[in-house]
C-alpha cells in the first residue's frame, strides 16, 4: 500500500467548476490537487459549438475544457487523471481513496463533481447527441433560429425548455407521455397560452431521425403508449427535458442534499454542511446549470477554502 498523499486543497472534478477553483487555489500558493474523474472536462467535452462563454463568440467545448486545463496546469496545479472511488468526511484531514490505489489526505475538499442530464437511452439519441439532440435548451436553443424543435418531457424543466425555446424556434413541440403535465401550474398556464407551443399527449419518443452527410436531425418518430401509432414531427432539434442527476454519490449519505441528490450549500456560499467541505457548479446547482456560472462558484470555493485554512492556521 502507498503512503498517503498530504494536500491542503483536494478538488474532485474537472469542469468549469473544478478547473477554475484549481486556478485560483494554485494563485494562492495552495498547491492544490485535483482528480479528474471518469470525464475529464465533464459536460462541455460532447458539447458542439459554445457561443455564450465570454471572451469567446464561438467555440468547441472540449477545445474550451482543453483551454482550461492548460490554464489550471500552467498556473501550479497538479492535474491527475484518476478516478475517486470513496470519501470519508468523518474527521479532518478527508480521505479520498482513488481507483489507482493512491490514498488522499486533505485538509480542504472542493467536490465539483457536476450533473449529467437524464436521456431516454435511445440508440438514435446517441447518434446525434451534440448534432441536433440536445439536453440544454439555454446552450443551444439559439442556434435553431426559425426552426421546428421537439421537446420531450411534461415537469418543470421540459416547460421552462419549451418556453425558453420559443425565444427562437417558429414552432415547439412537446411530448409527453401522459395526458396531463407535472409542471407547476403557473408553468402550465404560460405553456398553454403561446401560440407558438403545441402538446402531443400519451406520445413517448420511439427515434431520432436525420441524416448522415452532413449529421444532423431531421424529425423524431412518437409512440402513442396505448395504441402504438407511430406519429412522425419534423424538427430540427430534439430536447430531452426529463431532468438532470447530480453526481453526488460519493457524499449523498455524508451531506446535506435536496432536490434527488444536489449538494446543499450555505446562502451565498459554498460551505457544506460539514467545515472545510465545499461544493461548486451543477453539483450544487439544480437552476441555472451554466458553464460560466460553474466557473463562478469554483472561484467562491477556492476563496473560501483558502480562508478556511488561513482561519484554521494550517502550516504547509
Amino acid at each position: 500500500m502507498s503512503t498517503p498523499r498530504h494536500v491542503k486543497v483536494l478538488i474532485i472534478g474537472s469542469g468549469p467548476a473544478g478547473y477554475t477553483a484549481a486556478v485560483y487555489a494554485a494563485r494562492a500558493m495552495l498547491n492544490p490537487v485535483l482528480l479528474q474523474g471518469i470525464q475529464p472536462g465533464g459536460q462541455l467535452t460532447i458539447t458542439t459549438d459554445v457561443e455564450n462563454w465570454p471572451g469567446e463568440a464561438s467555440i468547441m467545448g472540449p477545445d474550451l475544457m482543453v483551454k482550461m486545463e492548460e490554464h489550471a496546469r500552467q498556473t501550479g496545479a497538479e492535474i491527475i487523471s484518476d478516478h475517486v472511488s470513496s470519501v470519508d468526511l468523518s474527521s479532518r484531514p478527508f480521505v479520498a481513496e482513488t481507483d489507482s490505489g493512491v490514498t488522499y489526505h486533505a485538509e480542504t475538499l472542493i467536490l465539483a463533481t457536476g450533473a449529467q442530464a437524464k436521456w431516454l437511452g435511445l440508440p438514435s439519441e446517441e447518434i446525434y447527441k451534440g448534432f441536433g439532440v440536445s439536453a440544454c435548451a439555454t446552450c443551444d436553443g439559439f442556434f435553431y433560429r426559425g426552426a421546428e424543435v421537439v421537446v420531450a418531457g411534461g415537469g418543470n424543466t421540459a416547460v421552462e425548455e419549451a418556453l425558453f425555446l420559443t425565444n427562437f424556434a417558429s414552432k415547439v413541440t412537446l411530448v409527453h407521455r401522459r395526458d396531463e403535465l407535472r409542471a407547476e401550474k403557473i408553468l402550465q398556464h404560460r405553456l398553454f397560452e403561446n401560440p407558438k407551443i403545441e402538446i402531443l399527449w400519451d406520445h413517448e419518443i420511439d427515434e431520432v431521425v436525420g441524416t448522415d452527410q452532413p449529421l444532423g436531425v431531421t424529425g423524431v418518430r412518437a409512440k402513442h403508449v396505448k395504441t402504438g401509432v407511430i406519429t412522425e414531427i419534423p424538427c430540427k432539434g430534439f430536447f430531452v427535458a426529463i431532468g438532470h442527476s447530480p453526481a453526488s454519490e460519493l457524499v449523498k449519505d455524508q451531506l446535506t442534499t435536496q432536490h434527488g441528490g444536489y449538494v446543499v450549500t450555505k446562502p451565498d456560499s459554498t460551505a457544506t454542511s460539514i467545515l472545510g467541505v465545499f461544493a461548486a457548479g451543477d453539483l450544487t446547482d439544480h437552476v441555472y446549470r451554466q458553464a460560466v456560472t460553474s466557473a463562478g462558484l469554483g472561484c467562491m470555493a477556492a476563496l473560501e477554502a483558502e480562508r478556511f485554512l488561513a482561519e484554521q492556521l494550517v502550516t504547509p
